[in-house]
């Protein structure tokens, strides 16, 4: 098993971790509920109908609908098929992973004081996932920019002896020694120079400007990317109902992010006077976190068959650790013989902790209530996330970035559409969504659009539902923040297909 030295890295380093950006604030910033059955069937549409688990992650009033103690349990299977396109060359790339996405209860308690006109109150508690992580694809193409300037942007202006290991000295010890002392940015130099990628214009230690081993051409680059992870919250809901027409709720929300990612570069080129000729560099990174939120809803019934809902998310405040671990390898030639350099630190950065605040949100809802025959209903959302915030915001980096954030991201509005037909014991749900994209150019990142359907059967007691939904989005991901900054357009299509079981007692 391979030997991983621990290293905490200074507070001062934190502004060069590449992870923290406003693509991962998204990431963070962005969710879905991802709850049972029939929530999926209808496209999520349920602010003012309630009666569901999921529903009380849109407006906690919801649960005072329900009448008798209710529990479910939701699986997914998640397939997603990735198309990137980078300098012409296409990809496709599938996953499909399987997953307990949903469970939870709620219990009814109803006043026996009939002149009250307080009715019932409801306690639930539920798990759900927001938002699945799970994620691969390739990228591949022929650019006219090497990796080399990721190392030389990040060198440029460092001291020699700032990124070079001592005499002697070990390249775990060397790396970490530098990462704890003087940062990421000496790191990554470090990697650059030992690797023989960047070249120095003197060999003093005063040094401080550099050159590349890699001689400008064409370069045939293949980028493969795998993730792992969710985020999802576990929630506390005490709902109350007054004068049988007008419902109350609140969620208190703990929050949990589980996350890996491991990105891998391999470039080759065959430039005249090229001293390297292939390069592989390997960034592992591993975060984790909780966060806080809360949630306020009403939903008002303004006759048998007309409903409204509206419902305020706050902020999710969340407290942040990550861990990277990277290598790079090379192969030059050197006097008509190919060597191979591999540097593998076996060193664990650990980063201080740090806080990130996602914006609020507020829905309002509507909902025709057709007896037992059925429901159509449509919510509407919006969501402001230039609000997105990295704390502290007193870093020098994170007010850079949150600058980013409030000029780059805005104002979005999502739409969704629901409805659902009964006959007997079977029920019939479809349902359509649009989310806007966060950012003030889309180009970056497009909308969210997705249809669902599915299909439901009573047996009593208990009850089975099946959903099936697509959705799909255009993103422009960047390979890296600083040098080798190209982007490749990829294309998501997400596929799920989800089974509930509910219980009624």
């Amino acid at each position: 098993m391979k030997k991983f030295l621990l290293l905490v890295i200074g507070v001062t380093s934190m502004s060069n971790i590449e992870s923290q950006n406003i693509s991962d604030a998204l990431r963070y910033a962005t969710s879905e509920v991802q709850g049972t059955a029939r929530f999926r069937g209808m496209s999520g549409a349920f602010g003012a109908l309630g009666g569901d688990l999921s529903a009380i992650s849109i407006n906690p009033a919801g649960a005072a609908i329900f009448n008798n103690i209710h529990a479910s349990f939701s699986i997914t299977n998640y397939n997603s098929d990735v198309g990137t396109s980078y300098f012409g060359t296409e990809q496709t790339t599938s996953n499909t992973n399987f997953d307990l996405n949903q469970a939870g209860a709620v219990f009814v308690f109803n006043n026996t004081n009939t002149a009250s006109k307080w009715g019932r109150f409801v306690f639930g508690l539920s798990y759900e996932h927001t938002q699945n992580l799970d994620s691969n694809f390739l990228i591949s193409g022929t650019n006219s920019k090497s990796i080399d300037s990721y190392f030389l942007d990040y060198a440029q202006g460092l001291r020699l002896d700032e990124i070079s290991a001592f005499e002697g000295e070990t390249i775990s010890d060397a790396y970490g020694d530098i990462g704890a002392t003087l940062g990421y940015a000496n790191q990554q130099g470090f990697l650059g120079y030992e690797s023989y990628i960047l070249e120095p214009e003197s060999n003093d230690d005063s040094n401080t400007a550099y050159t590349s081993n890699i001689a400008s051409g064409t370069f045939d680059q293949n980028y493969a990317y795998s993730s792992l992870g969710y985020n999802g919250k576990l929630t506390v809901n005490s709902a109350i109902q007054y004068n049988k027409t007008v419902f109350l709720g609140l969620n208190l929300n703990s929050h949990f992010i589980n996350y890996e990612r491991s990105t891998y570069l391999s470039e080759s080129n065959s430039n005249i006077g090229s001293f390297i000729q292939n390069v592989g560099f390997e960034n592992n990174l591993l975060t984790v976190g909780s966060g806080f939120s809360f949630q306020l809803g009403t939903i008002i019934k303004l006759n048998q068959t007309f409903r409204v809902g509206m419902s305020y998310d706050s902020p999710t405040w969340y407290t942040i650790s990550e861990e990277t671990t990277q290598y790079v390898t090379t192969q030059r030639n050197d006097n008509g013989s190919n060597i191979t350099t591999s540097l593998n630190p076996q060193v664990i950065n650990i980063f201080p902790d740090y806080k990130l605040q996602t914006p609020g949100k507020l829905t309002g809802s509507a909902a025709l209530v057709f007896g037992k025959k059925g429901i159509l209903s449509f919510d509407y959302s919006r969501k402001d996330y230039s609000n997105i915030k990295f704390k502290p915001e007193t870093d020098s980096y994170f007010m850079q970035e949150n600058l980013k954030i409030s000029n780059d991201l805005k104002v979005t509005n999502s739409y969704k559409i629901g409805g659902e037909f009964r006959h007997q014991q079977l029920s019939f749900r479809g349902g359509y969504k649009i989310e806007e994209s966060p950012y003030t150019n889309e180009r970056f990142d497009g909308d969210v659009t997705g249809y669902s359907f599915g299909i439901g059967y009573n047996f009593g007691g208990t009850s089975l539902d099946l959903a099936y939904e697509n959705s799909e989005r255009s993103t422009n991901y960047q390979l890296y923040d600083i040098g080798l900054t190209d982007t490749a357009r990829l294309v998501t299509n997400n596929t799920l297909i989800s089974l509930t079981l509910n219980i009624t007692l």
